[in-house]
């Protein structure tokens, strides 16, 4: 996700936090310490209240990760890759593959929320024992409020709605039924546009009542339906390049250029040959051995240009996006980790390349003669 850093990994899965993420913990710890324990736990210091509420805001941020992070471990041991985490101020996504049943994915997309409501269970349970161990006290608030809040965050995440979990039981539940998978993603993404406008809606009649939560139920409706419409037109273009295979979309011969020499002489040399902005690199003996961004190399100063081996700023091989062009196009978008242009190579030699420009032309032709058909 764009906008987020590394923060380490988590039973081996990449972890990043969003910019948004400290500032819902700063907005939900001062509304915390300002409103909510000041009106449930009267008389205490305004240093007290300030911890407190920084206490919950962050227990709050622990339980959104626990909530991905089961996605991903149900994910990863049902074999389906798990590329990283990400947590953000709506909670919190897993960029994964996708999985191989309709069983599968109802699995990984429960594990989420069953994980928020058995949170909310503990943590109401451990406010409820402080409050009857110690009286009214303000860990048994903050306990109870962590409690009630991932109760919430459990129930409106099974909305069927996507991108909501719930939504990803609804498109499980479609496809195990019988239908296509991109039939089933379609319908989830409707059904995720619908709830969006209206949660939307619903915001702005508060706001206009003069309710500030209001909005963060416009916010949520926004991405929502922003996230859902996205779906919608990814079920679309998979739908499109069903039965298709790399051989049907790669261009070749492939333009490369030689991996030991100067930036300054790729870009004099070798840019001038193709229009892709991705060009594949081959060593000595013309195996292929990387990919370079030409925007890349053109941010690079004009005075170092003339030192730097292109090797040294190119994406290896390993962290490429490869095929071979017999693989079938949509199996191999589910289960690559980096995003086109994708390497065909055959028996080691390099033999064409897709780009995101191919796969979307493509994609948009075949729906436009499916669209004449009808």
């Amino acid at each position: 996700m764009n906008g987020s850093v590394p923060a380490g990994r988590i039973f081996g899965i990449p972890l990043r936090i969003h910019w948004s993420a400290p500032l819902l913990v700063v907005f939900l710890g001062f509304g915390l310490a300002d409103q909510t324990l000041q009106a449930w736990v009267p008389g205490q210091p305004a240093a007290v209240y300030g911890l407190a509420g920084a206490a919950g805001a962050l227990l709050l941020m622990v339980s959104l990760l626990l909530h991905e992070t089961a996605h991903a471990i149900t994910a990863r041991r049902l074999g389906t890759r798990v590329d990283d985490m990400t947590v953000f101020a709506l909670g919190g996504v897993t960029r994964m593959g996708r999985p191989a049943t309709p069983k599968r994915q109802l699995a990984v997309t429960l594990a989420g929320p069953l994980t928020s409501l058995a949170l909310a269970a503990l943590a109401i349970a451990a406010g409820l024992g402080t409050h009857h161990a110690l009286h009214w006290t303000l860990t048994a608030a903050v306990l109870l409020w962590t409690g009630w809040a991932n109760l919430v965050l459990g129930v409106f995440n099974l909305l069927p709605a996507a991108p909501l979990d719930g939504g990803r039981v609804l498109q499980a539940i479609v496809w195990w039924r019988g239908r296509d998978r991109e039939s089933a993603e379609r319908i989830a993404g409707r059904s995720g546009q619908v709830t969006g406008v209206l949660l939307s809606a619903l915001g702005a009649a508060e706001l206009l009542n003069g309710a500030a939560a209001g909005f963060w139920l416009v916010l949520i409706g926004l991405f929502m339906w922003s996230a859902a419409t996205a779906e919608v037109g990814r079920a679309a273009l998979v739908g499109a390049l069903r039965g298709l295979r790399v051989s049907h979309l790669m261009s070749a011969p492939v333009v490369t250029g030689p991996d030991w020499t100067t930036v300054e002489r790729f870009l004099a040399d070798v840019t001038a040959r193709t229009h892709h902005t991705a060009i594949p690199l081959v060593d000595f003996e013309g195996r292929p051995s990387r990919l370079v961004d030409l925007r890349r190399l053109t941010l690079i100063p004009p005075p170092d240009r003339a030192q730097l081996r292109v090797r040294d700023v190119a994406t290896p091989l390993t962290r490429c996006a490869l095929a071979a062009p017999c693989d079938d196009l949509v199996e191999v978008l589910d289960r690559i980790a980096a995003p086109p242009p994708i390497l065909v190579l055959d028996a080691g030699r390099l033999v064409g390349i897709i780009t995101a420009d191919d796969i979307e032309r493509t994609a948009r032709r075949r729906l436009a003669a499916a669209s004449r058909s009808n």
